[in-house]
This record gives structure tokens, C-alpha cells and sequence, in this order.
């Protein structure tokens, strides 16, 4: 418990400096760029150059020279570019130790909990995602009736009513850090509906976070110990860390730290509907729904963009993508067996944002084959 704690303290810490437009640009300076030719990790990515893989090299290194010299991309600190499965292109503008090193990867943690669900599903922790969450949680929702009637779907699509906001010091994601005395489900829980289910799009950290109380009532274990046993440990991942809260519950909502190249290998299998290296790790149609749209742009309006079951759909550019705070994103291209990971500083005084990304992921795009 204390190593939960202490996590839970650091995650706080980086929440309060995030929120501080000033915090993190003393920072500003980027390592100046001289190779995007990947190092050899023997981590199980197999290694690859532009060229072979159908990526233009001269007008990648422009790509790579900008990410590094931009002064509008202060917050940066890696690129990484994947084509046909494997790792063609990276560079840290920071520290190369982050090769290795996990980072906060905040709220990418959501589209774990999606596939995570996914899994649950097809062993049979949970019968059907269209179930009330009063079926998995009975003990909590007699205490909480009003949430009852909210589905598992309704978590999935940020659709539960719930008025939980993440927004900074003042927002229900950093009291659940600081308070919950109740724990933090009965506290996503007893907060006020905005809404009916079903009805709003309202992104935050309690619905995730819901379902990964019912992940840890159905199998008997944290999120965390149950996703290194059925995906974690399959995909070969080992430099990550998964914080939980005081009670003990994994934080559903964002708490991962890992390395650019160990969730880029979350994108892989979600890009190989469900396969990592011909192994079978989760059924093909369950990605094929969890990223197909759910919540149109047109409800969600945030940068124009869709959703579906935890994951970002673009329908304009074929991709789907995991989107953390402050810059951390895999951005999926399947018609092109295209992958590119990023990390940033979360400021959120100048946040290399998803417009940042989505244009450097076009130049890249445009220069494949």
C-alpha cells in the first residue's frame, strides 16, 4: 500500500505542475537533431529503415529536423514511426534515456481500459456490455441507486451522466487523488448526474475508472496484476508501471507510465485486430468495434474528431488513435500499416495538442507509399 501511495502522491505532483502554464518551459531546450535511425533494445521490435519500409528518408530527416528545431514544439520529447510492424525512425529531443525510462503517458491509459474490457468480455467476466453496471457493482449501487441503469457501453462511449470534471485543481480528478475518504468509486459515484445515460458526450477519468472497479470485482484481481497476466506479458511489455488509488483500485482513467516504443505496441495489436507477432491475444471483432465511431464528431466536438469505445476515430484520415494529456499519443493508420508515438510535457500553457500531432503525422503520411 505504501508503494500505491506513493505513486498516487507523484501523479498528484505532476497534475499540480501541469496545471501551471509556466512550470514546465523552463525546459524549453531540445537536444539538437542528428539521427532518427532507431537503437537496437532487443525488446522485440524488429528494426527496419524508411527506405525498405516505403517512407521517403530525405523528406523524413526534414520531418525529424523540424520536430527537433521548432520552437512552437518547446514541449516535446520523442517521435517514433512504425511502418509494416516495424520500428523505422526515432529521436528523444530531451533525454535518449526515455528510450527505456517510463513516462506518464496520462490519459492513453483510457484506450488500454478499452481493450481491457474487450477481454473481460470474450473470457467472461463480463456478460455483455450492454448490462447495468448495477448487475457487476450491486453493493456499491445500493448505496448510489440513481446510477444503476448506467450500461458498461455508456462507460465505453463517456456516456454515463455523470458530472465529473477533469478540469485541473478544481476538477474531480485531483480530489479523487487528494480526498475520496468514501474511496474512489463511491465517489465517482455519489457525485450528481448532468444528464441521462446515453444521452451526452462528457470525456473524463470517472467512467474509465468505473470500469475498472468492475474489471477488479469480476476477476479477483487489481486491473493492473490481471492486465500483465492476459495482455501486458503477451505483448512482451516491461518497462511500465500502472498506479492505483487509496483503495486499492487501479486508476482506470489515466495513472499508466511507460516508454513511446511499449505503447506503440498497444497500437500494433490494435492495428493487427487483435494479433501481436501471429499470436492471437484478443478477438479481431472487438477492435474492429472498439474503434469504429460510436459518438460522432458531431457530439463530441473536440477537434473535430469521433469516438468510440475509448479510442479517438478520425474517419477523414482512416486512423484511430490513443490521445493523452499534454502530447502522448499512437496514432493508427491501418491502411498504411502506419504507426507514429509521441511524448510531450503536459503544460497546459502551450500543449503540443492534437493539431500539433495530426500535422506531423500528415507530413509522414503524405510521404509513404
Amino acid at each position: 500500500m505504501e508503494k500505491s501511495v506513493l505513486k498516487i502522491i507523484s501523479f498528484a505532483a505532476v497534475i499540480s505542475c501541469a496545471s501551471l502554464a509556466s512550470c514546465l518551459k523552463e525546459d524549453s531546450l531540445k537536444l539538437p537533431f542528428t539521427t532518427y535511425i532507431p537503437v537496437n533494445l532487443n525488446d522485440g521490435w524488429e528494426l527496419s529503415t524508411p527506405a525498405q519500409e516505403g517512407v521517403n528518408e530525405a523528406e523524413l530527416q526534414k520531418i525529424y529536423r523540424f520536430y527537433h528545431e521548432s520552437s512552437d514544439l518547446w514541449q516535446v520529447r520523442s517521435l517514433l514511426v512504425f511502418r509494416n510492424n516495424k520500428l523505422i525512425a526515432e529521436s528523444y529531443t530531451k533525454n535518449p534515456d526515455e528510450r527505456s525510462r517510463p513516462v506518464p503517458v496520462w490519459s492513453c491509459t483510457k484506450q488500454i481500459m478499452g481493450i481491457l474490457t474487450g477481454i473481460a468480455v470474450e473470457q467472461g467476466f463480463i456478460d455483455d456490455i450492454h448490462d447495468h453496471i448495477q448487475k457487476y457493482l450491486p453493493e456499491e449501487i445500493s448505496r448510489h441507486p440513481d446510477k444503476g441503469s448506467i450500461t458498461i457501453q455508456n462507460l465505453l462511449q463517456m456516456q454515463s451522466g455523470i458530472a465529473f470534471s477533469n478540469d485541473g485543481f478544481n476538477g474531480e480528478s485531483n480530489k479523487l487523488l487528494k480526498e475520496a475518504p468514501s474511496g474512489s468509486l463511491d465517489f465517482i459515484l455519489g457525485l450528481p448526474a448532468f444528464s441521462r445515460q446515453g444521452e451526452q458526450f462528457h470525456y473524463n477519468d470517472g467512467d474509465p475508472h468505473i470500469i475498472s472497479a468492475i474489471l477488479q470485482q469480476q476477476t479477483g484481481k487489481t486491473t493492473g496484476d490481471w492486465a500483465k497476466e492476459v495482455l501486458f506479458s503477451k505483448l512482451g511489455m516491461k518497462n511500465y508501471d500502472w498506479a492505483v488509488y487509496k483503495d486499492g483500485i487501479t486508476m482506470g482513467g489515466f495513472g499508466i507510465m511507460a516508454t513511446p516504443r511499449e505503447m506503440a505496441r498497444i497500437g500494433s495489436l490494435a492495428l493487427n485486430r487483435g494479433n501481436w507477432n501471429g499470436r492471437r491475444i484478443i478477438n479481431p471483432a472487438w477492435i474492429d468495434e472498439m474503434t469504429s465511431v460510436k459518438v460522432p464528431k458531431e457530439k463530441v466536438n473536440t477537434d473535430a474528431v469521433s469516438f468510440g469505445y475509448q479510442w479517438w476515430v478520425d474517419e477523414s484520415r482512416d486512423i484511430f488513435f490513443m490521445w493523452g494529456k499534454g502530447g502522448q499519443f499512437v496514432i493508427v493508420k491501418p491502411g498504411k500499416n502506419l504507426i507514429m508515438a509521441t511524448t510531450a510535457d503536459p503544460n497546459d500553457g502551450n500543449a503540443f495538442e492534437l493539431g500539433s500531432a495530426l500535422n506531423i503525422f500528415d507530413r509522414i503520411d503524405h510521404i509513404t507509399n
